[in-house]
């Protein structure tokens, strides 16, 4: 790992929990830290073909299913949405993956006054058609494919990014249900606050490198949501929430705290690196996390305290959790894709601690 790389991501979170800063007060800040004259220069071009290794992938999907392990229990069903039938149906084959599209109307789906602590995405494979299989036979033979889910984000100008949500390997012989965890695909969505349905892509596959295991993929078919195809088991999104009314996080801020004059508190401050000029073709995944941040007043010791080194009481981070992320470098000619969790890169309590 770039050991200057990570000095950076760890001075991202401090910056940016502690206050404010416009987008190049910000890089200012960040570079002067670092004694960097200007940000490593990456543009949209270093992403094109970029295929992102088997081992990275795996070890970023280890990490991200590491800290979902921590979710809070006990949710409710929010519902169970069928999805949108009509072009959502689309299959693209290529040389080394199938791509299927998958569109789900959100709007109005969730609760006010509650967070999605779980998103289920539930694919109904297909039985195996042998006829599908390649004719000729590998040495070393292949008995699963890889399936990866992406939240599309659709911008204006037209073009589509995506974020990796969820990847496993799935048995090609066996049918039925498949769930993926795509909990961070529905909050992408409701960070976009955009009145349109929740877009999601499913890659399938091979299982390693080489001709004949992406042949054997192509063999795997899930249902879609075509109403031309009359498979039973439709694409299903299964939504969890929990009523923060009764479920909220001791500690969390509420919705009317105005900061400096609330109790201290932790505030929901997403930070979005798509958004980041510099950040955006730097940070492959994920597209941009709650970070959180501490803010609110603390009540303060008398004044003979101070005498016996006492100061001032404010409001700060006692408690965090790291971020998993996958990001590029540059080494020489060459651009390569490394996956490593930062620490404390998300506030999770907040406290009122005393200077001295």
């Amino acid at each position: 790992m770039d050991a200057r790389f990570a000095r950076m991501l760890c001075v991202l979170c401090l910056v940016l929990t502690v206050r404010a800063f416009t987008q190049e007060g910000f890089k200012e800040v960040l570079l002067k830290r670092l004694g960097l004259s200007e940000a490593p220069k990456l543009h949209k071009r270093d992403l094109v073909d970029l295929v992102i290794p088997d081992h990275v992938k795996n070890k970023y999907m280890s990490m991200l299913k590491r800290q979902r392990v921590k979710r809070r229990a006990l949710p409710s069903l929010a519902g169970i949405l069928r999805g949108i039938p009509g072009n959502a149906g689309e299959v693209l084959y290529s040389n080394t993956t199938t791509r299927q599209n998958l569109i789900f109307d959100m709007e109005g789906r969730i609760p006010k006054n509650s967070e999605v602590t779980m998103a289920e995405l539930k694919l109904f494979k297909k039985p195996l058609d042998r006829a599908n299989l390649p004719a000729k036979q590998s040495h070393r033979p292949v008995s699963n494919a890889r399936v990866s889910v992406y939240w599309v984000q659709r911008h204006h100008d037209g073009t589509n990014r995506t974020s990796l949500i969820d990847s496993r390997l799935v048995p090609i012989r066996e049918s039925g249900w498949k769930n993926f965890d795509v909990t961070q695909a529905v909050h992408y969505w409701l960070r976009n606050k955009r009145r349109e349905p929740m877009f999601l892509e499913v890659w399938i596959e091979g299982e390693r490198v080489g001709s004949h295991a992406s042949e054997v993929a192509k063999a795997v078919r899930f249902t879609s949501q075509d109403p031309k195809d009359k498979a039973l088991g439709k694409p299903e999104l299964v939504l969890y929430t929990l009523d923060l009314e009764n479920y909220g996080g001791p500690g969390d801020c509420k919705e009317e705290a105005v900061t400096g004059k609330s109790a201290c508190c932790r505030q929901k401050h997403y930070v979005n690196f798509r958004e980041l000029s510099w950040a955006q073709y730097w940070i492959i995944e994920p597209a941009g996390y709650q970070a959180y941040r501490c803010s609110g007043g603390c009540l303060q010791p008398p004044s003979p305290l101070w005498r016996f080194g006492y100061g001032e009481r404010s409001c700060a981070v006692v408690g965090s959790s790291p971020l998993p992320m996958m990001y590029l470098i540059k080494r020489g000619n060459r651009t390569e894709i490394e996956a490593a969790e930062f620490p404390n890169m998300i506030i999770e309590k907040c406290s009122c601690v005393t200077g001295g």
